[in-house]
């Protein structure tokens, strides 16, 4: 049964077909297949504050002064950082060096492209 549809509420493998929609048996949750398929398709990319699409190499443009711990002042807002590597599968999801700071870590949501 490789074309058994799981359930994206409670994981089951009981489901079934109603209409144009899947039904779970053990939950009861109903979905669309192709609208789970349509947001499965767009996890994985890193967005900016803004929402674009960042990529490995691209440069942002810090967007508020961020604090950093063990250093006496701020990342300053409008600070340009270059050549940033993506981790997608960290809570800070972006690896760069910052000067004056050195290596470090940030999220996506404090940054725009530049």
């Amino acid at each position: 049964m490789s074309d058994t549809v799981l359930c994206p509420k409670c994981g089951s493998e009981f489901t079934y077909p109603t209409d144009n929609m899947m039904t779970c048996s053990q939950c009861f949750y109903e979905w669309s297949p192709e609208e789970t398929a349509a947001e499965t398709a767009g996890e994985g990319k890193i967005l900016d504050s803004n929402g674009n699409e960042l990529q490995d190499g691209d440069s942002v443009v810090v967007i508020k002064d961020l604090p950093v711990k063990g250093a006496p002042k701020p990342v300053k807002a409008g600070t340009k950082v270059k050549n940033i590597r993506l981790r997608p599968d960290s809570d800070h999801n972006i690896d760069c060096k910052i000067d004056g700071f050195g290596s470090m870590a940030l999220k996506s949501e404090f940054v725009k492209k530049a």
